[in-house]
């Protein structure tokens, strides 16, 4: 790769990063705005027009809110807490395919910030790491109430981990790649959506989106946080920015989530009758092929972040709906329900392989 591709790449990677701070930040609008609509109640309508000012401001808020350590907390670790869980949310996006390619003259612009051939171990091992940005601040605190939190945040999810390993096993299995971008690709063929994953493992997406509401933290699995129990949680203790690395590394988590369950199941930046479109652009409007392929590719980008917002509101949208789980519930649907479906569904999948029934 020469050098002004890297360069190129390098800012993909940026403006990834740049994308999921400023969807982080809207989500905490659109969270009640949605949330307003379900009860019926006006929502945010003071800072701008319809609200669309009020994240800045709280970010002010939270930028210039006083700097608050609790008596006996660890100073160093407090504050490495939700940075941990900041980058990790951070670098977990950079690995996701939100394009194909754009091509200008020689130089190709692949949507993706890297692409490895272990993207999938990537996101969970990114996942994996950003627990212990909440179990170091839970501890840390010196608060019995943000230590349980923290102690059930890890359970659970070490708990939905396995679950949703084997869930993504038989995707691997059908794929036979690792890779973010093999995968999404395997998925264009002939640019129907009934070659998108979700068609061949149904029961493999119910049991992953369970598993990202479990990693994510969301009702009606947000236990480590829940304020009827352990009044904020592993972040009781903390106050300012430091409380917003958090509150901002869950919301770049669901968007994550979303990204990855579009990639995974529904085509990723795919869409019905898109080579169809492209051949149209040519002969019909003389476009040339590349310039054909690169309006494609910024039709799927756009694709894509449809697919991902519908997640999103989904999550949100089962915030305001669902109650909280009990813990043992939690659990017990964790290892007695999850983890023996995903087992049955890769050996269903190992059978249906076997046979020739999908490929």
């Amino acid at each position: 790769m020469t050098l002004p591709a890297l360069g190129w790449q390098g800012l993909v990677v940026l403006a990834t990063f740049g994308i999921s701070l400023l969807i982080a930040t809207y989500c905490t609008y659109a969270e009640r705005v949605i949330a307003a609509f379900l009860q019926d109640r006006v929502g945010p309508d003071r800072a701008g027009p319809f609200g669309l000012l009020q994240p800045l401001a709280d970010a002010v808020k939270l930028f210039t809110k006083e700097e608050f350590f609790p008596a006996g907390a660890n100073r160093a670790l407090f504050v490495f807490g939700p940075s941990l869980a900041m980058v990790t949310a951070l670098m977990s996006s950079a690995v996701i395919p939100f394009g194909n390619f754009l091509q200008f003259g020689d130089t190709v612009i692949h949507l993706q910030g890297i692409e490895i051939n272990v993207g999938m171990l990537y996101v969970f091992g990114m996942v994996s790491l950003g627990v212990y940005g909440i179990m170091i601040g839970g501890w840390a605190s010196n608060n019995k109430f943000s230590l349980l939190g923290a102690i059930r945040a890890a359970s659970q999810n070490i708990s939905y981990e396995l679950a949703m390993g084997l869930a993504l096993i038989a995707v691997l299995m059908m794929s036979g790649t690792l890779s973010l971008r093999e995968i999404t690709l395997q998925q264009s063929v002939a640019g129907e959506w009934h070659y998108w994953n979700i068609v061949k493992q149904p029961l493999g997406f119910v049991i992953f989106i369970v598993c990202a509401f479990a990693e994510t933290n969301r009702t009606p699995f947000d236990l480590p946080e829940c304020e009827t129990e352990l009044i904020g949680g592993y972040h009781t203790e903390y106050s300012s920015m430091k409380m917003g690395l958090y509150l901002f590394a869950e919301y770049i988590n669901v968007f994550v989530a979303s990204a990855v369950m579009s990639v995974l199941y529904f085509g990723g930046f795919n869409f019905p009758f898109q080579y169809e479109l492209r051949d149209w652009f040519v002969s019909s409007r003389g476009l040339e092929l590349v310039t054909a392929q690169n309006i494609i590719t910024i039709l799927g980008l756009v694709g894509l972040f449809a697919k991902i917002f519908g997640f999103i509101f989904f999550f949100m949208w089962v915030r305001w709906t669902l109650p909280r789980f009990r813990y043992d519930q939690l659990m017990r649907l964790g290892w007695t329900i999850l983890i023996p479906l995903a087992i049955f569904n890769i050996l269903l999948t190992g059978g249906l392989i076997t046979f020739g029934v999908i490929k």
